[in-house]
């Protein structure tokens, strides 16, 4: 069975092998809790020192409990490996070694292999519909899936980042079984699977820890979602290095996508933790950590630390340059295909500037190798905070969306991909919630406070077209399917996919920047050495008019349309294309 792929925890619900599970909770607020089983017992839990409260009963895997604190109120574990009835409901006695994995000898597949797609469980269907996905998605040249978070959130649905409880697996997804079971099919296909996790908040509704833990949150320290979570208590920390090592040795996950980990105060608490998972994992296997950061932290990258950083930089230059685009946060790109250059030179385009909007971001980066940078051209972040949650196809010329996309897929960045893209889905992917009504106004009112910065939640006229979060209808528009789509754009991602399969991603290691410069007002010119000493020249294009360069002649390895290599050649760059050639190869 898979006795040797539990994760111990100090706290939480144990089974123990005589039949009996011990209890145990960190609640420094209160004197006297219990456990209460849903039968009716009620048990008194014993105090411990530094705030712990233990209890062992005799009870059989399946049981469900709360803890009772002293004014009476019940409340789910915070450690629950499994929940019954939802985020106010029963957590579960959950026995992790019942679980029969097939592919157990499965150690990973190194970074600079790793094309991710994104992707939201809810909407492909739970963990069952993803499994029934991976095969396809492995034959396109996907070597990673990336999940959404998937902690216990209030309702039946969620665009993922309101969980509350971080070591249960919602169960409008799915039983834990059924997350292994993907887990290891995944495995059995050569892919690996990221989950991305949410340390920097707990969700508006279902989190109870104040009531018993006031010392679990830092009020001199607030962020957009309130106190920040008390990263320089120690039992705060281990709580978190526990959850990581939960799901990378427990769930065998290949990695962990650390969800605005700018939000995370003290930022001494990020090479902790990565110390601390790393010394928690096999080092015979490969795992991955990588980080969301605002702030373009590169000092946090390599040195075993965290593999990669999410380059927002690059998504928004190019997101620019598709749409024109330049309100909110797109300002920041004033020059966006000389900004673009950079990113694609050194992985951020901020390393210590001042932006126009007068914020100073980023560290020097462009020593590190291609690899500790994860590139896109959209993700739940970028499609899911626009009002009307449009996706490129819906705001791009299609031609110049291609060329984008062979950008992405062919420089040696780590590339990722939004569930849908691989096809050209049309449909929007929406903010979605499932929360109680009042709850529902005022996250409303939230958003269209934090957004108004952009013109569709501040016009008020639009804002009355914004679809509601709490509709199921609204839930139901952002399921991607591939009717309607442009066939092209599969085409070219299984070409592109084979393409870095082949020729790329055998020299990526030991890769490293050489150059890269602005081409006209939309275009690029980037050259890698790779790690054999082949050249990777790329340029892009995505103007609605050609624009001269430097020739570039040899070997070529992509064009997005006959005769482009032959321009190239010639010192021309074409509209909206890409041209890709591998110098120094037979």
């Amino acid at each position: 069975m898979g006795a040797r792929f539990v994760h111990a925890m100090p706290f939480g619900a144990t089974v123990r092998p005589d039949g009996t599970a011990q209890f145990r909770i960190w609640a420094p607020s209160v004197v006297g809790m219990s456990v209460q089983i849903e039968s009716g017992l009620s048990l008194p839990m014993r105090e411990e020192a530094g705030g712990w409260h233990v209890a062992e009963i005799a009870c059989p895997v399946g049981t469900r409990y709360k803890y009772r604190l002293p004014d009476g109120t019940l409340v789910p574990d915070p450690a629950s490996r499994r929940q019954h009835g939802d985020v106010h409901g029963w957590s579960v006695v959950f026995d992790p070694a019942a679980h029969e994995w097939h592919f157990d000898d499965w150690l990973g597949r190194p970074w600079h292999e790793a094309v991710i797609y994104e992707l939201h469980v809810g909407l492909l269907g739970g963990f069952a519909g993803v499994a029934a996905r991976l095969e396809a998605l492995r034959d396109l040249g996907i070597t990673a899936i990336e999940l959404m978070p998937i902690a216990d959130f209030p309702g039946t649905r969620n665009w993922g980042y309101d969980g509350v409880l971080p070591f249960a697996p919602d169960e409008a997804y799915g039983t834990p079984g059924e997350l292994k079971t993907l887990i290891d099919r995944a495995h059995g296909l050569g892919l690996m699977v990221l989950l991305d996790v949410v340390y920097n908040h707990f969700g508006p509704d279902g989190n109870y820890v104040h009531a018993y833990a006031e010392a679990f949150f830092d009020p001199d320290t607030q962020t957009p979602w309130g106190a920040a979570i008390a990263f320089g208590r120690r039992e705060v920390r281990d709580f978190f290095v526990h959850n990581a090592l939960y799901w990378l040795n427990e769930y065998r996950l290949d990695g962990l996508r650390f969800d605005a980990a700018h939000a995370i105060a003290p930022q001494s608490a990020l090479p902790e933790l990565a110390a601390a998972i790393r010394a928690g994992v096999d080092p015979a296997r490969h795992v991955h950590l990588v980080l969301e950061h605002e702030g373009n932290r590169a000092s946090l990258l390599g040195n075993d630390g965290f593999d990669a950083q999410w380059a927002d930089d690059a998504h928004h230059c190019l997101h620019v340059l598709l749409t024109g685009e330049r309100e909110g946060y797109y300002r920041d790109y004033p020059d966006p295909a000389a900004q673009l250059a950079r990113a694609l030179r050194d992985g951020f385009a901020y390393q210590g500037e001042v932006s126009p909007r007068g914020k100073r971001r980023g560290e020097p980066s462009g020593g590190l190798p291609p690899s500790r940078f994860v590139f896109c051209l959209q993700n739940h972040d970028q499609i899911g905070n626009r009002a009307f949650g449009e996706r490129l196809t819906m705001l791009a010329d299609a031609d110049a969306l291609l060329a984008a996309q062979a950008l992405l897929l062919l420089a040696p960045q780590v590339p990722l991909l939004f569930m849908g893209e691989e096809f050209g889905s049309s449909a929007p992917f929406l903010y979605f919630t499932d929360h109680a009504p009042d709850l529902a106004r005022r996250v409303r009112e939230g958003r269209l406070r934090e957004f108004a910065h952009f013109a569709a939640f501040a016009d008020e006229r639009r804002r009355e077209q914004i679809p509601d979060p709490n509709a199921p209808a609204t839930f139901a528009l952002c399921v991607p399917e591939p009717a309607d789509t442009d066939p092209r754009t599969h085409e070219q991602t299984r070409l592109l996919l084979s393409l870095r399969t082949r020729h790329l991603a055998p020299r990526l290691p030991g890769c490293r920047s050489l150059a890269a410069d602005a081409v006209g007002d939309a275009g690029v010119l980037a050259r890698w050495v790779m790690g054999d000493g082949a050249e990777l020249v790329v340029a892009c294009n995505l103007g609605a008019r050609p624009v001269p360069m430097d020739a570039v002649d040899g070997p070529m390895l992509f064009e997005s349309h006959p005769g482009d290599a032959d321009r190239v050649r010639t010192g021309r760059l074409p509209a909206r294309c890409t041209v890709a050639f591998l110098l120094g190869t037979a």
